[in-house]
């Protein structure tokens, strides 16, 4: 095995381990659907999902992660706008 598909392995085996790791957090209570860490660790996932799944030609499980990371990008964004303060109005 050469190092990228070593790399490439590991990429799919840690994404498997991450969004099993926030499915785990979320259902003991750990975590919930509006913590950063929850899409963050489903984000990081899915991108390590989408990487082995493209390199070993699966591609319908390549476009579910697409779709599992633009899911977590969008949750991310609305909880940074919801965190994010208010622009100051002239009075």
């Amino acid at each position: 095995m050469t190092p990228l598909e070593i790399a490439i392995e590991i990429a799919g085996w840690a994404g498997a381990g991450l969004i099993l790791l926030g499915y785990l957090l979320i259902s003991t209570g750990r975590l919930t659907g509006q913590s950063s860490t929850y899409h963050w660790i489903n984000l990081v996932g899915a991108v390590g999902f989408m990487i082995n799944g493209w390199w070993h030609g699966a591609i319908p499980s390549a476009a579910l992660n697409v779709v599992w990371a633009a899911i977590a990008v969008y949750a991310l964004t609305r909880l940074a706008r919801r965190i994010a303060p208010a622009p100051a109005t002239p009075e």
